[in-house]
Order: structure tokens, then sequence, then C-alpha cells
């Protein structure tokens, strides 16, 4: 049980588990890979459950391939003068500390208007954001469609993962059922056995490869929201076959060197080889919180486009399949007191929240720890915390800093106050 307990934590480290589901397609058949690439994946994965008994996932990743940034990242402007009353901002850091947060930022008008950090912590520091890598890989994929690379949301992910063509199933996948995880593909899970393929996917040295041959469909894509990291995990590959460039490169030259933001690091799966794109991206909170900014301005920076008119818009659209989910960002939806990634039928690993959002609009880069950050348009205000899952004693409610945050905005002219989110 306890080794039940240890890996089921150690997968929701890119992401939440969800409930297992039986494939609709014959067995596949595991793909043989050399000795040498085996022996490095029974490695992480005994390493693996010995680094969980000190925290919910591994405690480094290795190798890591540098994300360049921008060659002058512009630092944003700090704001003297910020519309919240000293009292809010020492009620919001006091309730951000003991939660082990690592960092609690607030951004309004493009300008810094509060920042606390928390242990050794500086603005500086990498922040590991976990699930905040998949609406990067939605930002990712808009950047390659504005640059020409990939056609559109509904181009076929066949056309550039060729293996696929063929395939019954996983030839009906389009990219845009990937970035809202409508793809079809089984969703997140455990197990103790180092043979499953769920393990491969998170820890092989090839796990692009895995998850490309060997990793199960259990529904027709588009009928059915199921949180996989798998999905987020196949961006990697299929920005390196459009674009012709390594991942991080891309993400770095393309994403965040427009930003004015500097760079940081990611995960790759052995040395040369492909990253994990569905998490394990490390950034500085600089970097964070212009990615917001780009969502909440709809995909626009200082006057240049950088996303297709109109993307930002289908990010934030939910599907019918889950009300609160669009492509990589997390939406208000109408109110229910929990919620989680997983299905939303699912019963377990839902999130506190104790009343409506105050915003109805509020959008959300959300991962695993209770790492969030909340875009507020009426407000124009990011909110950024860092940190690890917060201790039992002091669950996390999502919408306590938002709420607080945007009804002092509003109370101290940053915008109108807004229409809450319906119940």
């Amino acid at each position: 049980m306890i080794q039940r307990r240890i890996l089921a934590l150690a997968l929701t480290a890119l992401g939440t588990a969800s409930l297992s589901a039986e494939p609709i397609e014959p067995p596949r058949q595991p793909t043989t890979f050399s000795a040498e690439d085996e022996a490095v994946y029974q490695a992480r994965f005994a390493r693996l459950l010995e680094d969980m008994k000190v925290r919910a996932g591994l405690t480094a990743y290795d190798p890591l391939e540098t994300v360049p940034g921008a060659a002058k990242p512009m630092p944003l402007p700090v704001n003297a003068a910020p519309p919240f009353s000293p009292t809010a901002l020492t009620v919001a850091a006091s309730y951000a500390e003991p939660r082990n947060s690592t960092g609690l930022v607030v951004v309004q008008g493009g300008q810094i208007a509060f920042e606390r950090y928390f242990g050794a912590n500086t603005r500086e520091s990498l922040i590991n954001a976990q699930s905040f890598a998949k609406p990067v890989t939605a930002l990712v994929i808009g950047r390659a469609i504005q640059l020409g690379h990939i056609r559109s949301l509904d181009q076929p992910v066949a056309e550039i993962i060729t293996e696929w063509q063929d395939d019954p199933v996983r030839s009906k996948i389009l990219i845009r059922q990937l970035l809202d995880m409508r793809s079809g593909l089984l969703p997140q899970g455990f197990s103790t056995d180092p043979a499953d393929v769920l393990n491969r996917a998170y820890l092989h040295p090839r796990h692009d490869e895995v998850i490309i041959a060997d990793y199960p469909a259990t529904h027709e894509p588009g009928t059915r929201y199921e949180y996989s990291n798998a999905n987020a995990e196949l961006i990697a590959p299929i920005i390196e076959r459009a674009t012709g460039q390594r991942y991080a490169a891309f993400l770095g030259e393309a994403l965040l060197a427009p930003l004015g933001a500097p760079g940081g690091s990611l995960w790759v799966n052995r040395p040369g080889g492909t990253a994990h794109s569905g998490c394990c991206l490390l950034l500085p909170v600089e970097s964070w919180l212009k990615l917001g900014m780009l969502v909440m301005h709809g995909g626009v920076w200082n006057g240049e486009r950088l996303l297709p008119a109109g993307y930002v818009e289908a990010m934030i659209t939910p599907t019918a399949q889950n009300p609160y989910y669009g492509l990589g960002v997390w939406v208000a939806g109408t109110y229910t007191e929990r919620r989680g990634f997983a299905h939303p039928d699912v019963a377990y690993g839902k999130v506190l929240h104790s009343e409506p959002y105050a915003d109805k609009d509020i959008v959300l880069f959300d991962g695993n720890g209770n790492q969030v950050m909340y875009m507020v348009p009426s407000q124009q205000m990011i909110i950024l915390r860092t940190g690890g899952s917060p201790p039992k004693t002091a669950e996390w409610d999502n919408s306590f800093l938002p709420n607080l945050l945007i009804r002092e905005a509003a109370a101290h002219g940053a915008g109108p106050p807004p229409t809450p989110q319906p119940r």
C-alpha cells in the first residue's frame, strides 16, 4: 500500500492522477529499446521511489537543457503606489507563507505591485512550476501557427507525427485535442509496475517514442476529456518536427525573447534527446508573469502580435466535455466548491474553492502542489503563487487570494467591480 501511494504521488509530478480506462483497441506490444536505455529507465524508476520519501516526484531532473531567453531581459517596472491597502497585502502574504509557498507576486497594470519571497528564494530563482508547462505548450503551438510552421489547431497530428497516419484512432487526433485533453489517449493514472506504460512514458530515456508507439487509446478523439500528461508531452516532438528546431530553442527564441523574458532550463529524456514539454520547465518568476501577461493581452506584446488573432480566445474557451478547461488553461465556468485536474466525474484530487471567483473571466495556470497563476482581466492583474503542497493542517483555498485582491483592486480604482463567477 505504501508503494502504491508513493507511485501515485510520483506520477502527479506531471499533473494529477485520474482513473484508468480500458483501451478501445487491441493491446499494443511494448517497443524494444537497447539494454543501455532500459538500464537508464530502471535506475530512474528506482530513484523516483527513493526520492518520494522526501517530496512528491523526482528531487532533480537529469539531464537539463538550456532554454534561451532575451539577450537583454527587460524587467517589469515596480509600482511604488499599488492599488492595494497594506493590510490586504499583509493578509495575502500571511496566507501564502505557511502554505509552503516560495513566492507570492502581484502584477497590476503591467507593473509589479507586490512581491514577497520566502526562505532563500528570490525573483531570479528558477521555478519548476510543474503543469504550468501545459499552457506553455499551447502558447508554443500558437507561436508556431503565427510563424507558419503549423497550419492550425485543427491540423491532424498525424501530418506531423507521421507514424500515426495509418492508425485508425490516432490519425483522427487534432492538435487542438492534445491541448484540451480530448485526444482519447489513456488518462493519467498510477501503477507499481515498472513495465507499465504510464511509468515508461514519464521516465524512459526515449519517452516520446514510448508515447507515440505504445501509449494506448481509450476513447474516440474529441468525445471525452481525460487529463493525460502524454498529450502535453507530444507537443515537443510536434514542435521539433514542424520547425526543425529543438523545443527549448524554439520556446526561448520564438516566445520568451520577444517578451524580453529571461530563459531557464528544462528536462530532456537523454542528452540530445526530446524535451519533457508536459512538465519540468524551470523559469524565473519574471518569465512566468510575462507569459501570463501575453495571455491577458490577447497574444499581443508591445504592439506586436505574437499569437494568431483569436488564438487566446480559443485558449480560454472550454469544451463541452470539461467546462473548466480550455487549451492548457483553466477558466471559471460555473461555481463548484471543489474541482480537480481529472475528469469532472472523478471524486478525488479536488481543490477547495470556498466561494465563487469574484471575476467570472478569471483564467488560471495551475500546477501540482497548488502552484497557481491567476489572470484577472477586469483589474489587469496577475497573481502568482509558487511553492510546494501546503501542509494538511492548512488546506489551499483556490479562491481566497484572487478574491481578496480583486476586491481590493476594484475598491482602489484599478478597474470596475467585475461580474462574479455564476453559481
